[in-house]
């Protein structure tokens, strides 16, 4: 009778490291000499909240951790859990294990204040130790009290070098690793080493596709297709972002382009990659050329309709544009000193002249009576206030002397000029 083989875990499983030597990359928290390890090694291990980037051990170290110093290892997903399943859990600890209990929530960050404070009350009393693990900055994501209970642990994205000994042992180690029979070019190991951004759960992936694929070599990396690493949900989505947007502020096309080519090659939406240079093309060109907001909205639309490869053409030529256009912020700024001009005096009645007259009763008031009509005018310029009263004088446009916006600096001061000679 036929049966199914039994599913062999992934390389990146079987290859976790089983004890805190193993563990590469992180040697300023688990170096022999450093205070964390020194304490580790003195058995006292305490609540813990581990920060750092996918792939860098997070939930390797949280393993061993609980293997060295004796305790029980329960692991709960914050996207899957919640206050009821530890509960559940507490309620329900075997009174037959007597070991303390490890408590490891992966993505912690994503229980909101709630949920943090259910955990707060069973760190305290000692009932567990906790150990949280996050990509996120949790000053930002995490209560105090709950950081003030947990020493924090910061792991950095593994070094090439680190990553390079993680995959010489895959390739040795005849148990968990990879067959004795596997092709493998060491130039191919470098380059997966590098591709993989820090993370080292991605780079046994690699490998492994790689060795599926027949052979692990420069060529068959190079057309394995996307190997590069953009996460599109955490830190590092937004430092790519970041650097995108400051690079075309800063007139760098070259930049622009790669940190762009970055996002595109990591599976990033072409759509949220033109939506930012929409934005870009107001707050940071503006009047300074009034082609950059079409031009990037007809990118946008473009990226819409006909999805990559194709749209990263538009993009491209997009961003070039951008990066090399003239800069100015000041419809940016204009806009945002109006509304704080609107929170400060609050609704303010519109001047007689200004307001709308559809019927008798409002024309009676005076409404419209004393508007005069540009075109009707000298110059088509009405000596006329359009402020409330209360404002009369405030500027909240000044044009800079950058690209199309010095003619318009140059427009405004022409007409300043000519209603004063006016008025004698």
């Amino acid at each position: 009778m036929s049966h199914d083989p039994q599913v062999r875990p992934p390389l990146a499983e079987r290859m976790r490291p089983r004890s805190v030597d193993e563990i590469v990359g992180q040697e300023a928290l688990l170096g022999s000499a450093a205070p964390f390890r020194r304490a580790l090694d003195a058995g006292h291990l305490r609540s813990l909240l581990m920060w750092g980037p996918p792939g860098c051990g997070k939930t390797t170290l949280a393993r061993v951790l609980a293997e060295a110093a004796g305790f029980r290892l329960v692991a709960l997903s914050a996207v899957l859990s919640g206050v009821k399943d530890l509960r559940e859990l507490l309620e329900t600890r075997p009174a037959l294990d007597q070991r303390p209990l490890l408590l490891f929530v992966d993505e912690i960050h994503r229980w909101n204040k709630a949920q943090q404070d259910a955990l707060l009350p069973h760190v305290e009393s000692g009932a567990l130790v906790l150990v949280g693990a996050t990509t996120e900055n949790p000053a930002f994501y995490l209560i105090p009290a709950l950081r003030s209970r947990c020493e924090l642990l910061i792991l950095v994205p593994v070094a090439p070098e680190a990553i390079r000994l993680l995959l010489d042992r895959a390739l040795a180690d005849r148990e968990r690793g990879l067959p004795a029979s596997t092709i493998v070019e060491p130039d191919a190991l470098d380059l997966v080493a590098r591709a993989c951004d820090g993370d080292a759960r991605r780079a046994l992936s690699m490998l492994e596709r790689l060795a599926d694929r027949g052979a692990v070599t420069v060529e068959a990396f190079r057309n394995a297709g996307n190997m590069l690493f953009h996460d599109r949900d955490g830190d590092a989505h937004y430092d790519v972002v970041s650097a995108f947007i400051k690079s075309m502020r800063g007139s760098d096309a070259d930049a622009a382009l790669y940190w762009m080519a970055r996002m595109l090659e990591g599976g990033e939406d072409p759509v949220f990659v033109a939506r930012r240079m929409v934005i870009f093309s107001s707050e940071d060109i503006g009047n300074a050329d009034p082609r950059a907001l079409p031009l990037a909205v007809a990118t946008l639309d473009g990226c819409a309709r006909i999805g990559m490869p194709e749209a990263r053409i538009l993009l491209g030529q997009c961003c070039t544009f951008l990066a090399t256009s003239p800069k100015s912020n000041a419809a940016y700024k204009a806009v945002d000193a109006a509304i704080a001009a609107v929170k400060a005096t609050g609704a303010l009645p519109v001047p007689l002249h200004l307001r709308n007259a559809p019927t008798g009763l409002a024309k009676s008031l005076g409404h419209g009576r004393e508007y005069l009509y540009p075109h009707d005018q000298p110059d088509h310029l009405a000596d006329q206030t359009y402020l409330p009263d209360a404002l009369v004088g405030q500027v909240f446009y000044s044009p800079t002397q950058q690209g199309a916006e010095k003619s318009i600096a140059e427009r405004l001061a022409w007409w300043k000029n000519r209603l004063a000679e006016r008025r004698g």
